[in-house]
């Protein structure tokens, strides 16, 4: 491209009259145009470059060398150039200007690097010669200093001498007591309890009554604040009060504003864990009634079971009962009867009505919420909102009775028998449950919300603009796959779905469907059988029986000088490097093998646990692990080996549970799934290759579904995914539409697919042989009517406004009234039946999904390995150290994949130079997930500078298995 030439470029170099001339214009013009400066006397172009841009002006490569030689000529031309194509040299007078146009960049990322390549960027777009590094440099630092001034100026400018004083209180030595009031304030209890709940609004109260203005929020941009936020929330307050004004109020006045978000949500979110868990237990405590009734019954049940029967029998032989009612025992039917009776007593067991009976319990916890936040909502939610009012009207004039006709029209068919127990007559106990489970149903949906909250904010306001929407869509510049129209979308798909099922048909009937049969109505499919040759695992082992011993320390540092990772956990205030490289890994590695710092310390020589600790609240957080973990993955995707393995454009993901123990037990949750043991699910996406390339913290009880698209769109690595697979639990209809419309394939193996239904658009009429799977007939209506909000949602997932996590569980959590929630569900339909379909066809598809999914389990095997200590449990409470726990596991597992990809090569290569004859078709079942060799335990001793360069690898061992092979 910037060797490319333009017609009145050609036009210009055509007037020089010899090929020397010719070229040498060519290569000065090309070089104010890139790298944006004037080619040095003697500087040698790109051979390809040079030969490149000789072949636009008739000339030969060697033409340069007699060009240079009449420095003269190159100075006109450059000259000429100049003034023809209106470059321009930098003086100090643009210095002044850049720095202004650089600020708001400064301002939203203040790395050094970005900005400098954002800021040359501009001058060659500008034709302005770039300067000298130091010029840039200078520039740039200028830039982030002026963006911070604005910043602190942002959240100072409206404050006012009382708010000095209530900010500098926050960080006072306490006059009493342990802490300052700014580290009670961060140190919110997780666990979900009434006891942690009031203590939580007790802060949020104090957070409240410093009374921050609220244009301060509006004055700064999101990303500005959050940074000041997280400088106030992660210094200790001994530093901070060191911290010069003003900059010290717009640290602190950030902080507070997080705090207020944060207090908020984590209030919101024990409201919601406490009425899930009253509603779990009252669940519980039905089954077990309908159990002990069941046991209760049985007996009298039999005895009743007989005397019918005898009755029936002697119909049926005498037509007449009278002999056989008088033989009956009377005394056992009726003490039959009665124990049925007395058992039963007013009916069946309800979990409705065991949860009236716990209403004690929501009395303790929820009123706090309705007298602490402020409710609003869209329009379906005013019912609702008008009974909250009530409530917290009741509550706060300790009034115990309802008003005369409070709100019902919020109170769903489920409700409505406890609700109104008598003819004119409501519960009081149950209309309060009803709201309480009401009001936590909705703010999960998001037609209502809370102001100052981030989590529960309005769903509108998660989404793009409407009017930037409709400025993309006009321009045909929307960055999502789907369709323009629905009628398009529509039409391509029942064409689709006809030829699909017409195929599908024809191929059941003739009994070619590989490994499927339709018979009866009932659909059959093989089993996937693991296709792996006995002497791939025989070569595994040969192969591995060559790679070196080592321990985890020197692993990293290896893996470090081939990538530099640690270059990416920079400094979250000043954007640099760790100056202390030790102490960063040994923090990640404490991360990576779930270590505390103080264990860490105890384990590594001339390290102490303050230094590990320093590196890990300021070089540590999501950002950076995602950043160092993209180095290793980009690494890994360009090596020869990864590449047999697959084309790193399909990946999977899964979750994997750890068990929560000591202080970290009481903030988790419990998932029959995984027994009664409360833990969290580390949610990860891996690649064909192996790589694991994005991983979150999930509760135990959230649906995967939610996060397949975060980890396909957040990562920062170059992996380009364009089909992904998963488990029953990671698939939805919401899924399947979305993964349409951002443009992936999505391809879950599915449990009980025999059972799924399908379904077609109207007027369609499937053959015989399929007509016992379908399940009915898409609303197209409301795909049609909600086609413009359908590609506004999947737009602002694409551009990053909101995440699909978020959307997703809003979505999936609205009533059913909701027209954006339906027309998803019927588009994600749609996309099913297609990929059903494709799935009874496609014995490829079913092979290449079992694969993608046995490498994330192998994958899961590894972590489990490597996250060994405190019993493999997570003991952290808090979100932040729960997600640096699986980022730095995560990070650990990819640069021990690496690492073995490399060495596998190495060993692969001896072996054949050996004599070993090892095809590429056993190669690929062999995966660089062992750890035998790896040395995770005892102490760690890092050595900074490896013995073996990038481009020498150790020396392998030598195979006492290679005669026998």
């Amino acid at each position: 491209m910037y060797c490319t030439l333009t017609p009145d470029e050609i036009e210009a170099v055509a007037r020089k009259r010899t090929a020397a001339a010719r070229l040498g214009y060519a290569v000065s013009l090309a070089y104010l145009r890139h790298p944006g400066r004037v080619r040095e006397v003697g500087e040698q172009p790109n051979d390809v470059m040079l030969a490149f841009l000789a072949d636009q002006v008739d000339a030969s490569a060697s033409d340069l060398a007699v060009y240079d030689q009449r420095p003269q000529t190159r100075r006109e031309h450059i000259g000429q150039i100049i003034a023809r194509f209106g470059y321009q040299a930098f003086t100090r007078s643009l210095v002044r200007e850049l720095v202004h146009w650089l600020t708001p960049s400064a301002g939203e990322d203040p790395r050094a690097e970005p900005l400098a390549i954002s800021l040359i960027e501009e001058l060659r777009r500008r034709r302005i010669l770039v300067p000298a590094r130091r010029t840039v440099e200078l520039i740039v630092r200028h830039a982030i200093q002026r963006a911070e001034n604005v910043r602190i100026s942002a959240l100072t400018g409206d404050l006012h001498p009382d708010h000095h004083d209530t900010l500098r209180a926050l960080i006072a030595p306490p006059e009493s007591g342990e802490v300052s009031t700014l580290s009670w304030l961060k140190a919110a209890p997780k666990s979900a309890s009434a006891k942690s709940l009031k203590a939580v609004l007790d802060r949020l109260i104090v957070v409240r009554a410093i009374g921050l203005p609220a244009s301060l929020r509006q004055n700064i941009s999101t990303s500005a604040l959050d940074s000041l936020a997280g400088e106030g929330l992660r210094i200790t307050v001994q530093n901070l009060r060191r911290l010069a004004v003003p900059r010290l109020w717009a640290v602190l006045s950030a902080a507070c504003l997080r705090l207020e978000e944060q207090l908020t949500d984590l209030a919101l979110d024990m409201f919601d864990k406490l009425l899930g868990r009253s509603f779990r237990r009252a669940e519980q405590q039905s089954s077990d009634k309908a159990s002990q009734l069941l046991m209760d019954i049985i007996r009298p049940l039999q005895s009743l079971k007989d005397f019918c029967r005898e009755a029936l029998t002697a119909r049926l032989q005498t037509g007449d009962l009278n002999g056989m009612l008088d033989t009956a025992n009377w005394d056992e039917i009726e003490s039959a009867t009665s124990a049925i009776e007395t058992a039963l007593g007013d009916g069946k067991p309800d979990k409705y009505s065991d949860l009236i009976g716990k209403y004690q319990t929501a009395r303790q916890f929820a009123p706090l919420i309705i007298k602490v936040f402020s409710f609003k909502g869209a329009a379906s939610a005013a019912s609702l909102l008008r009974a909250v009012d009530v409530l917290r009207i009741m509550y706060n004039t300790n009034k115990r009775s309802l008003p005369d006709n409070p709100p019902t029209g919020f109170i769903r068919k489920v409700w409505r028998p406890f609700v109104f127990s008598a003819p004119g007559e409501i519960n009081r106990r149950a209309y309060e449950l009803c709201v309480y489970f009401e009001l936590r149903d909705r703010l999960r949906a998001g037609d209502v919300w809370v102001e100052g909250s981030r989590q529960r904010r309005n769903f509108d306001d998660r989404l793009i603009p409407k009017a930037t929407f409709e400025i993309l869509r006009t321009e045909g510049s929307l960055p999502i796959a789907a369709a323009a129209d629905a009628e398009t979308y529509l039409a391509e798909r029942q064409q689709q779905i006809e030829e699909a099922m017409a195929t599908v048909a024809a191929r059941a009937e003739a009994g070619t469907l590989p490994d499927a049969v339709i018979q009866g109505g009932t659909l059959s499919i093989t089993p996937i059988k693991d296709e792996t040759p006995e002497a791939a695992t025989a070569m595994s082992r040969l192969v591995y029986g060559q790679l070196p011993q080592i321990k985890i320390p020197d692993l990293l540092t290896e893996v470090n000088a081939w990538t530099g990772f640690a270059e990416c956990f920079t400094h979250y205030r000043s954007g640099r490097p760790a100056e202390d490289q030790k102490a960063l890994f040994a923090a990640v590695l404490a991360d990576g093998v779930n270590l505390s710092v103080s264990r860490m310390a105890a384990a590594t020589h001339n390290l102490s646990a303050r230094q590990i600790a320093w590196a890990h609240d300021w070089h540590l957080r999501e950002e950076t692990y995602s950043s160092a973990l993209a180095c290793l993955v980009d690494m890994h995707r360009e090596l020869p080996l990864a590449k047999l393995w697959g084309d790193g454009v399909t990946s999977s993901s899964d979750g994997q549970f750890f068990r929560a123990g000591g202080r970290g037990e009481a903030s988790a949750d419990i998932n029959a799934k995984y027994g009664r043991t409360p833990g969290l699910k580390f949610y990860t996406h891996i690649s064909d290759q192996f790589s694991p390339f994005h991983s979150t913290v999930i509760t135990a009880t959230e649906s995967e579904a939610p996060f397949v698209l975060d980890g396909l769109l957040r990562h920062q690595s170059g992996v380009a995914i364009e089909e992904h697979h998963v488990d029953t639990g990671g698939a939805t209809d919401h899924v399947f539409a979305l993964c349409y419309l951002l443009g992936f394939r999505f391809a879950p193996r599915l449990r009980n697919f025999k059972d799924r239904k399908l379904y077609l658009l109207p007027g369609m009429k499937p053959p015989a042989i399929m007509t016992p799977f379908i399940g009915g007939t898409i609303k197209v209506g409301h795909i049609v009517d909600n086609w413009r909000e359908i590609l506004r949602l999947a737009t602002s997932i694409k551009a990053g406004t909101t995440t699909a996590s978020a959307i997703l569980k809003s979505l999936s959590a609205y009533p059913r009234q909701n027209g954006l929630a339906i027309a998803l569900r019927e588009l994600g339909r749609l996309e099913r039946t297609l990929f059903a379909l494709e799935w009874m066809r496609s014995l490829e598809l079913r092979k290449r999904t079992s694969a993608s999914l046995a490498r994330g389990e192998a994958r899961n095997a590894l972590a489990r390995g490597v996250f060994f200590n405190q019993l493999g449990e997570m003991r952290d409470r808090s979100y932040e150290h729960q997600i640096h726990k699986a980022s730095g596991l995560n990070l650990l597992v990819a640069a021990i994949i690496l690492w073995n990809t490399k060495y596998l090569e190495a060993s692969v290569t001896d072996l054949r130079k050996n004599g070993v004859a090892i095809p590429n078709d056993i190669i690929k079942h062999i995966a660089p997930l062992g750890w035998a060799h790896v040395g995770l335990t005892g102490d760690y001793l890092w050595n900074m500078n490896p013995p073996f360069s990038p481009d020498r690898l150790r020396p392998l061992r030598k195979n006492d298995l290679r005669d026998a092979a």
